[in-house]
């Protein structure tokens, strides 16, 4: 099966992006024929510097690596990378109706939460369809923020194969429930654009600061507290199996230990869950050159497939 999934190089990776994206997709690479991509383009919805936006890449592209993605199991590159697929988003802009994206629950999220209004905030699911559909995508892992996303996509591609013929698979999308919405340090969606997350290569000093910073309640030590709906507690209990699960929640009925305590304890967590992947890290910033490789030949895998394709899509709609 073809699983294909993206993510922006807007900033820093956090908890949520590690939970909600790469350490599924790192598992998906053993079981899935894998396409996996920094979404560069997209990030100009909230860019606004040149040098920053490619920093960001060349660190989503490091960090990617020394979270476990494969380059020989993962076809890996940086959207821009691949020119065609904004020219597939132009074609299917002629597909999406107005009223579709006038629906779209994340464009009025993000305008609410700050973020410029923009044709290209406006127009981010058509662009989102266009790599989805570009590569004969089956299957794609999503937050449930972004389920509609991939309905839109089934839409656009629906309208498109009545008119031209069956050109475009119909993608599924998939959720991890347990993991589906990873709460920030205030208790909302980790994101970045809301500065609620947990970046994941802080050093140790600052993941407890980090760590620190979680909204908790005013409970005083010695009494019980409640691990229900405790921001501290749904984060660490992302890291645990079932059984240490109820350890932790016995110790938050014992009385014995406060936040505080809890708050280093997710710090430790955090910091032994990652060790490998900061070692492979500081190999991977010392290698750049083999970085740039590995990107330059994702890039060239995932091109073939996407010629192949535009050029199915310019015959069936007219273009010389």
């Amino acid at each position: 099966m073809r699983v294909l999934t993206g993510i922006q190089a807007s900033g820093k990776l956090h908890l949520g992006n590690y939970f909600g994206a790469m350490k599924p997709m790192v598992q998906l690479q053993e079981q899935h024929e894998l396409f996996t991509f920094i979404a560069n383009y997209h990030s100009l919805t909230s860019s606004k510097d040149a040098q920053t936006l490619k920093q960001y890449t060349i660190d989503a592209a490091v960090d990617y690596l020394s979270l476990g993605i494969d380059p020989d199991k993962t076809t890996f590159w940086v959207q821009s990378h691949v020119p065609e697929v904004l020219e597939l988003y132009w074609v299917l802009s002629k597909f999406t109706p107005m009223g579709l994206l006038e629906r779209a629950h994340s464009y009025k999220d993000k305008v609410a939460k700050g973020i410029p209004a923009s044709h290209a905030l406006f127009s981010y699911p058509v662009l989102m369809a266009a790599d989805i559909l570009l590569f004969d995508t089956q299957r794609v892992p999503v937050g449930k923020d972004q389920i509609q996303h991939v309905e839109m996509t089934r839409d656009i591609a629906i309208k498109f194969n009545n008119e031209y013929g069956e050109l475009f698979v119909l993608p599924e999308h998939t959720v991890q429930e347990e993991v589906a919405t990873i709460p920030g340090i205030d208790g909302q969606k980790m994101s970045k654009s809301y500065g609620n997350a947990i970046d994941l290569f802080l050093d140790e000093r600052e993941l407890q600061k980090r760590c620190n910073k979680i909204v908790s309640s005013s409970t005083p030590l010695g009494e019980a507290l409640e691990y229900e709906g405790c921001n501290i507690y749904n984060i660490a209990a992302l890291f645990l199996n079932d059984e240490h699960k109820k350890e932790l929640q016995e110790r938050y009925k014992s009385g014995k230990e406060g936040y505080g305590h809890f708050k280093k304890y997710l710090k430790e967590l955090i910091w032994e869950e990652l060790a490998e992947a900061r070692e492979k890290r500081e190999y991977y910033l010392s290698h750049m050159d083999e970085v740039n490789d590995i990107l330059a030949q994702g890039a060239k895998k995932a091109r073939a497939i996407a010629s192949g394709k535009m050029e199915k899509v310019r015959d069936a709609i007219g273009l010389i």
